[in-house]
């Protein structure tokens, strides 16, 4: 009994720890933005890039510091290589005879002289090794210069990269959010709607028995909850798609249980003047910077073409440690050279010429690019503030709407309890108040999103938001 019993006590705790495990992760909007950044596969992907553009802009820098080569070799050759070089046996009998015919040693006798001709001959040794050390620094290049200049505009192009991926992860996460917010909500409506049909059921039937109604309203009563149950299923199955949805969006498992916490709140807000959301939108936006910096960025490629045209001026100094043998007894020697290189392109089959072109032509393509990027910024900020215009026109209306349809519905119930009223009465102002939670609850949560689209493309997140991933220099 007493294995039994720890038993039972084990298998207690277990379960409890299990259950404990199985509750939903609840998060606030905060919670799900914050938890989206850390796991959004978008935004991993424009931190990479940053870090590419940054060892970027330090290797453009490189180019223009000093550079030190060392190289060393060593050559053992199997057969020696040879050179056809003039006869030396024959050039120095030669020189010999004619000197002591000149002098009168001996009597002038052309047949000592022999034909003078070529001979193969070999003027290497057999091991031969050489060590170099060589210092480099550019004093004037324009390519390098250049370089420099655009790896540090695509540093800050991959930045505000970052930005937009950041604010439109944002949007997402808030869309995702209050969409999930929504269906809760809607359940909710569905759920009160059944509790209603549920309820007037229960009176009706108390009234049949009570010989008070006819078995037809029972019947309507009972028809009015069927109909209702599989809405409410389907509310329940598109709450569960839409959690699903929300899980992709913050990068999290499937397999997790989440749940979201928040409630829909309308606060009346003055909104600000048409001109000065579009300018501050056109000044802020987070795809008009980045497109702005890509025209940067092609402008900076046409200079870095152009700039091939131009010389490379460059000082440099070595030193050379040497030596060489038939043997290993080797015969070392050394020296030192400094000095300075120029070069320059004369022609190359206009090549440069080309790609200078080609860069020109995609620069005017992203400057067509960026007017038409400002053009839809203007007509989107433009739609999102006539449709906040009227959101807020419906939104005080549906409330007094709501409470209008709530009192019906109480009055009809209360008719039918007195006799006065019919079934019908009650089942029109159930469908009446649905029907007013759903248009108020749909009209603050248009509001509330094309609010936050607003300020996307107005380019306004909070920077606690940013920070946390942008590179500290």
């Amino acid at each position: 009994m007493k294995k039994f019993f720890l038993l039972f006590i084990v298998l207690a705790v277990f379960l409890s720890y299990g259950q404990m495990n199985a509750q939903s992760r609840i998060l606030t909007l905060e919670d799900a933005i914050h938890l989206a950044l850390e796991n959004n596969t978008d935004i991993k992907v424009s931190l990479m890039n940053t870090e590419k553009s940054r060892a970027a802009v330090r290797e453009a820098f490189g180019y223009a510091l000093p550079s030190l080569d060392l190289s060393a070799s060593f050559a053992h050759f199997l057969k020696k290589p040879k050179m056809p070089f003039p006869d030396f046996e024959a050039l120095l009998t030669n020189a010999t005879y004619n000197i002591l015919f000149e002098e009168g040693v001996i009597p002038r006798d052309e047949s000592k002289f022999i034909p003078m001709q070529t001979q193969l001959q070999s003027f290497a040794q057999t091991n031969n090794y050489e060590a170099s050390l060589t210092l480099s620094q550019i004093l004037f290049s324009s390519t390098v210069f250049r370089g420099i200049g655009a790896s540090q505009i695509y540093y800050d192009l991959s930045v505000a990269e970052l930005r937009n991926t950041i604010g439109k992860t944002k949007l997402n996460v808030e869309r995702a959010f209050y969409g999930s917010l929504l269906m809760k909500e809607m359940l909710y409506i569905t759920k009160a709607s059944f509790e209603n049909a549920q309820e007037n059921l229960r009176n009706v039937k108390a009234l049949f028995e009570q010989g008070l109604v006819s078995d037809f309203d029972r019947m309507q009563a009972e028809v009015q909850v069927e109909n209702i149950r599989p809405t409410l299923l389907q509310m329940e199955n598109m709450l569960a798609t839409t959690i699903n949805d929300f899980k992709m969006v913050l990068g999290v498992e499937r397999s997790l249980d989440i749940d979201v916490k928040g409630e829909f709140v309308y606060v009346a807000e003055e909104l600000p003047d048409e001109t000065d959301i579009i300018d501050f939108a056109l000044r802020n936006n987070h795809g008009l910077q980045s497109l702005k910096l890509k025209m940067d960025v092609d402008e900076a490629f046409i200079d870095l073409d152009v700039s091939e045209y131009w010389p490379t001026l460059a000082a440099f100094g070595s030193y050379t440690y040497a030596g060489s043998a038939d043997k290993w007894d080797f015969q070392n020697y050394n020296s030192t050279t400094v000095g300075i290189s120029f070069s320059m392109n004369l022609w190359k089959g206009q090549r440069t010429k080309n790609r200078v072109q080609q860069a020109t032509i995609t620069y005017k393509q992203t400057e067509q690019q960026l007017e038409q990027l400002r053009d839809y910024i203007t007509n989107q900020a433009k739609a999102k503030l006539l449709e906040l215009k009227r959101v807020q026109s419906l939104v005080e209306a549906q409330e007094r709407n709501v409470n209008l349809a709530a009192r019906a519905y109480e009055i009809a119930t209360i008719r039918y309890k007195e006799g006065t009223g019919n079934q019908l009465e009650v089942q029109n102002a159930d469908v009446a108040l649905k029907q007013a939670r759903t248009n108020r609850i749909q009209s603050i949560h248009s509001y509330i999103i094309t609010k936050y689209e607003l300020e996307q493309i107005m380019g306004k997140i909070d920077p606690d938001y940013i920070n946390p991933y942008i590179p500290k220099n």
